[in-house]
């Protein structure tokens, strides 16, 4: 036999769950994007890739294997999926591809993750 707890409340607050009710459409746009990235942070793989680019500003797909110690293609596919979040950004310089978070996601980031950049 199941031991289940049912909710049973004697008033209801409807001044609160129409307050709620609002807030959640309010905010609706901002909690999709923070699931978004909790979904894509999710990975520990993904986690540490956007741990190792928030401490160290700009890696590549290699310096990423060589820390990680992981073949650059399955890094390339987390990096795309960063990427096309919008959470990473790129930039060629010659054959290399440094990867970056965007100014406007830092902040975001660090929140998230609870970190200070040095």
């Amino acid at each position: 036999m199941k031991n289940t707890t049912v909710c049973t409340r004697e008033n209801v607050d409807d001044e609160l769950l129409t307050k709620a009710k609002e807030d959640i459409l309010e905010n609706l746009v901002s909690l999709k994007t923070q699931a978004r990235i909790f979904s894509l942070l999710g990975s520990e793989v993904r986690l540490k890739i956007v741990y190792l680019i928030l401490k160290h500003e700009k890696l590549c797909v290699c310096d990423l294997s060589d820390i990680l110690h992981m073949k650059q293609s399955p890094i390339s596919q987390h990096l795309r999926k960063l990427k096309d979040a919008g959470i990473l950004v790129n930039q060629r310089d010659g054959l290399v591809i440094h990867y970056f978070i965007p100014h406007n996601m830092i902040g975001n980031i660090q929140s998230l993750m609870d970190i200070q950049q040095n």
